[in-house]
């Protein structure tokens, strides 16, 4: 099922080839006033500059070739306003139909792909003995709901949870473990991993006959030692766990099974090297193996170098990094790989783009680093905790369920004890996530909990209580939603005629998803989408209308307004609860 959009571009692409020969983009927009018309064809301009005539004529001759005989009434033809925009004006018919479609349609008139891609997104990325903290909250729900909107787009989605699991460090973190050099047969549960890991680095920072160990470790872990090998497994496990707690709560895709961490491509790493150094893309540097880019440079104008072997042998999270999209490529056979990685690392990652793709690893595969910014205090700075320390994840989620259940409780309601517990996941959760997601990925955001929290405004809660609204308004029509859906939509308002040009927008939004990797233009969207219900539930009667097909009508805009709601949401990965 096409979009009115995609239906009238089409038919304005044809009309423009009629009328010159070429195949060129109508620059179809939709109007953003209502004196406007609906849409607009706004190539006149651009194609005036090119064949020296005058935009107003070009605007006529495309609406001469131009097919409307499916979206305009008689009555309101085209018109060309200004230096030549072509104004659309949709008839109700068209969007009658349209809805009539979209009842009809399980996926809600979104076309799966032609051509499904493999698409590797890189998000999640936490650090083995370490509590995830708010840093990770990004990445995590970012990547999470780009492989929700991909995978509902018909694409194959590889989720890859690039875990740090490797290295120089984790040497220190074994031999803390152990006793005299001896690594005992029953191991501790690590209790608070924030602890351990502190213990264990103050000890090798302090003690130099336990980081000489330490770094013995190191090689022994590396060269496949049963021991430390078991040591250093136990340490993953009990970190996974927290983990995928983590995840679970988030109500995050990611399993134990998308979990790569550096490890996985350690026997890659030493033939990674030999060949870009075959290649001449890495050379010697002061001992070092390193990777040059061109245009890459220090702050004080020197070429800043990749290193991706140290001068003790030892290999670097860069030299993983390579190595992981020289697999996502051969091995995944990725048409795309997506990495959600904040935007600090953006001169890392273009680096590592450009020694891959130089190295011609990755021929038929994009890639692109959808950057984020930095969640930020009141202060501007980092987010942290009054004492100055980093904020865990898991206080984070906590915090956010239990404002949450105080605002259910401060509304009246009859919901039993165990409904406001699960209201109160659902609702905290939400908020926290579309909180984050609502922001341009791209930009730092200030975390404020009475923002996120709200039932005004652009947040969850308002969106979620939205669609509870509507699906009130449903169960109390005494219909099923089976039977709703067939009831015949005749628009008679302005204010029906714009909540269902919102809804055709649904199919845009998410195609324009797939090649920005922007949620936010979701959230907005769905947010535009909740006003417009606003606005046409306050002027247009639905359950009191007398009109029996007036009314019916009006319940099926609503159920498509509630089922838009209720997809949206989900693929942000926050529930639509029917109550609240």
């Amino acid at each position: 099922m096409k979009s009115i959009f995609d239906e009238l571009n089409d038919a304005a692409r044809s009309a423009i080839e009629i009328s010159y020969g070429k195949k060129l983009d109508p620059i179809l927009k939709w109007s953003s006033k209502p004196g406007f018309g609906d849409l607009q064809i706004n190539i006149a301009m651009s194609l005036s500059k090119k064949l020296g005539v005058p935009p107003r004529d070009i605007a006529t001759k495309i609406i001469e070739n131009l097919d409307l005989s499916n979206f305009s009434d008689q009555d309101r033809m085209p018109e060309i306003a200004g230096p030549g925009f072509i104004n659309i004006y949709l008839s109700n018919d068209k969007l009658n139909k349209y809805v009539h479609s979209l009842a009809k349609d399980e996926d809600l008139g979104i076309a799966k792909s032609q051509n499904p891609e493999n698409i590797v997104i890189d998000y999640g990325g936490a650090n083995i003995a370490k509590e995830m903290h708010i840093g990770h909250l990004r990445s995590t729900i970012i990547g999470d709901s780009l492989n929700r909107i991909l995978t509902f787009l018909g694409n194959n989605i590889i989720p890859q949870d690039h875990l740090g699991d490797w290295g120089t460090q984790f040497g220190m973190l074994v031999e803390f473990l152990s006793n005299d050099g001896t690594i005992p047969k029953i191991l501790p549960d690590l209790g608070d991993l924030n602890t351990f890991y502190k213990k264990a680095q103050s000890k090798f920072k302090e003690d130099e006959e336990f980081a000489t160990k330490a770094r013995k470790r190191v090689s022994l872990l590396q060269g496949g030692d049963k021991d430390s090998l078991r040591a250093w497994k136990h340490i993953n496990n009990v970190t996974m766990k927290h983990i995928l707690d983590i995840y679970s709560k988030l109500n995050v895709l990611l399993s134990e099974e998308n979990s790569r961490g550096e490890s996985m491509y350690n026997d890659m790493l030493s033939n990674v090297c030999d060949q870009l150094q075959e290649k001449a893309i890495a050379i010697i540097s002061d001992g070092a193996l390193v990777i040059y880019s061109k245009g890459i440079l220090d702050r004080d104008g020197n070429p800043f170098g990749l290193i991706i072997r140290k001068t003790d042998g030892g290999y670097g999270y860069a030299t993983t990094d390579i190595a992981a999209l020289k697999y996502n490529a051969e091995i995944d056979k990725a048409d795309r790989v997506v990495y959600v990685i904040d935007a600090r690392q953006s001169q890392h990652m273009q680096m590592v783009f450009d020694a891959t793709s130089r190295a011609g690893w990755i021929p038929n595969t994009s890639v692109f680093h959808a950057a984020f910014g930095t969640i930020l205090g009141d202060d501007q700075k980092p987010f942290k905790t009054r004492s100055g320390d980093i904020v865990k994840l898991d206080d984070v989620i906590t915090e956010s369920i239990s404002r949450a259940k105080k605002l259910i409780v401060s509304r009246e309601n009859d919901f039993s004890e165990a409904e406001i517990t699960e209201l109160s996941k659902s609702i905290g959760i939400g908020a926290l996530k579309y909180g984050d997601l609502s922001n341009n990925r791209a930009k730092n955001y200030v975390f404020d909990w009475d923002r996120m929290i709200s039932m005004e405004g652009n947040t969850a809660p308002y969106l979620q209580y939205a669609n509870a609204r509507i699906n009130s308004l449903l169960a109390k029509s005494g219909y099923e939603n089976s039977e709703i859906s067939d009831f015949k939509v005749d628009i008679a308002t302005q204010y029906e005629r714009e909540v269902v040009k919102i809804l055709s927008r649904f199919t845009e939004t998410l195609n324009d998803i797939t090649q920005t990797y922007e949620p936010h233009k979701l959230c907005t969207y769905l947010f535009d989408l909740a006003q417009s219900f606003s606005g046409f539930y306050e002027n247009c009667t639905v359950l009191n209308e007398k009109d029996e097909a007036i009314k019916n009508s009006r319940l099926n805009i609503c159920l498509q307004i509630s089922r838009t709601l209720t997809r949206g949401l989900d693929l942000l990965g926050i529930d639509a609860p029917d109550r609240l």
